[in-house]
């Protein structure tokens, strides 16, 4: 009885215990300019969590899948749902971050980097110069282009990385995809809370 009991209290303590920290990836494209589009992640307590785009300079992301180059230069403010406050905003990564494009040569891939406390947030991504408000909710700038600044024509491309979170979906409520070693650990609660739940409908036999 003792040995389910504890099958049974490890099954709920590993329920309720926080997921551990992945990397999640998105991309997709902007039909206009001045298109906004949010992407949401949670994160279970303190958390490094860094952001970041491939799209205008191209390269790997966090799932080692290529992504071209060519795409508008892009912008990506996060804010805090709780509180509808923005907590950062990143135009250019700078070349100490993110790789120079082929052809401007401009290091104009996003990189930012957070320690942020447990809670929910989102991600606005939209392109230069349509800059996000203080207060989530409030008009962006709405001076987006598919044109750099260095006149170059560029095409509706993203894509980017959330890393070091929790949960990420994308708009609609779509998720992108977690590191492997996530998959196994759910894999491995799912097997855990399975086999108490077996444990717990062996029939009783009848005393004779």
């Amino acid at each position: 009885m003792k040995q389910i009991l504890l099958g049974v209290m490890a099954a709920a303590t590993l329920a309720t215990a926080p997921a551990a920290a992945a990397d999640f990836s998105f991309a997709g494209n902007l039909s206009d300019p001045n298109e906004i589009l949010y992407f949401d992640f949670s994160v279970a307590g303190p958390s490094n969590v860094t952001l970041r785009t491939y799209s205008y300079a191209g390269g790997t992301n966090a799932q080692g899948t290529a992504i071209a180059r060519g795409g508008f230069d892009p912008i990506l403010s996060l804010y805090d749902l709780a509180s509808g406050l923005r907590v950062g905003q990143n135009d250019d990564g700078g070349c100490s971050a993110v790789p120079g494009d082929a052809v401007t040569g401009q290091c104009w891939d996003t990189f930012f980097e957070e320690l942020l406390n447990a809670g929910n947030y989102r991600v606005a991504v939209t392109a230069y110069s349509n800059f996000g408000p203080d207060q989530l909710g409030d008009p962006f700038d709405l001076t987006g282009s598919f044109v750099d600044e260095t006149g170059d024509p560029r095409d509706t491309h993203f894509a980017f990385d959330v890393l070091g979170v929790d949960t990420a979906t994308g708009p609609g409520g779509g998720g992108g995809i977690p590191e492997p070693s996530t998959w196994a650990m759910m894999l491995a609660g799912f097997a855990v809370v399975g086999g108490a739940l077996r444990g717990r409908r062996r029939p009783v036999l009848a005393q004779g």
